[in-house]
């Protein structure tokens, strides 16, 4: 494959993940790719679930936001994002995702230079394409998404996963914690109960009960649940038992307000899911469950505390359990309630 070490792209397109948490995993991209490029325009292009994700980022011009329709619309919404993506006149496409879609919307887009990973039968679509590196279930997913960076000459860094708040969005989060009645010497811990992929992924319920029952018994003690629209039944079921201090702000929250909140969390503790990535991204000491799938590809990034009991059948990255779910059954209240104490007051 042919260096492309010596140029100086003016126009820089990066498509991002599509998944919350792969989202923010490929964030260190941004920067990587701002330090080698400094003068050049950087596009970040993503979908417009997770797009807000990027507002205030620094080291990004533009946030190209789009939707992705289907149907009748379909062809009509490729050729639009084609055209768009030919308007920006981009010397220098990095692809994130593995898609054919994406690599054919930067060669129809006559995206000059156009990096990405083989696969979905695309490498012919791609002037750079890349092998899967052989490590691949071995490293985290941001040293995979790093390692297309070489043929720029970039080498991989330990650049951490990270996002950008304002002191307003912050303060709005203050302030509705405030009307819940919490004070600010109070703590504030996170809990996320739920993951989109699938039920897999997600401790047991009656758990989640336990363990918020177990840290309430300390007055200075507040809970906040999160969740998608999709786990609104399940947080309100677990959080109907509970006692006062607990706020459930399931399927309530824009992704900027979760990340808001999730900043004056003390500890969050989560399954795998989107939200685990936010938090750590944003400096918050984790507590993170794993069960179905493998934490070292997508674990938090920081040295949080990672429960996972490697049964013989984990990883099996399926989003439903077609045995006995002994992954996650293996995981004992005490234990997480422990971490999150050693957590807490570490």
């Amino acid at each position: 494959m042919k260096s492309i070490k010596h140029i100086e792209p003016k126009n820089i397109i990066i498509r991002m993940p599509n998944w919350i948490g792969d989202f923010v995993m490929a964030t260190p991209i941004l920067s990587d790719v701002r330090k080698a490029f400094p003068k050049a325009s950087i596009t970040a292009m993503c979908r417009i679930g997770v797009c807000h994700l990027l507002e205030k980022d620094p080291d990004i011009n533009e946030i190209f936001c789009f939707s992705k329709a289907s149907g009748f619309n379909r062809r009509d919404s490729h050729r639009d994002l084609i055209e768009k993506i030919r308007r920006g006149k981009y010397d220098l496409g990095i692809l994130l995702t593995n898609s054919f879609s994406s690599s054919w919307w930067f060669y129809r887009g006559s995206v000059t230079y156009r990096i990405g990973y083989r696969g979905n039968f695309r490498g012919f679509l791609l002037t750079h394409p890349f092998y899967p590196p052989s490590q691949l279930r071995k490293q985290h997913l941001s040293k995979t998404y790093k390692m297309l960076l070489s043929v720029l000459g970039i080498p991989v860094s330990k650049t951490a996963p990270r996002l950008y708040l304002t002191n307003q969005e912050i303060q709005g989060a203050k302030e509705l914690l405030k009307q819940q009645g919490m004070q600010e010497s109070d703590i504030l811990i996170g809990i996320n109960p739920a993951a989109a992929y699938g039920t897999a992924k997600c401790w047991l319920p009656d758990r989640f009960v336990e363990v918020a029952h177990k840290l309430l018994q300390n007055q200075k003690i507040h809970l906040v649940f999160f969740g998608d629209q999709e786990s609104v039944p399940l947080i309100k079921s677990i959080c109907r038992t509970l006692p006062a201090r607990v706020i459930n702000l399931a399927g309530l929250t824009s992704l900027r307000e979760l990340a808001s909140l999730i900043s004056l969390c003390r500890v969050f503790l989560s399954n795998d899911s989107g939200p685990m990535h936010i938090a750590d991204a944003l400096g918050v000491p984790v507590v993170a469950l794993f069960g179905s799938t493998n934490e070292i590809v997508t674990g938090p990034f920081s040295k949080a505390r990672v429960i996972h009991k490697h049964v013989a059948c984990s990883p099996c990255y399926k989003r439903t359990c077609p045995i006995d779910f002994r992954c996650m059954k293996a995981i004992e209240v005490e234990e997480v309630y422990q971490q999150v104490l050693q957590a807490l007051f570490d």
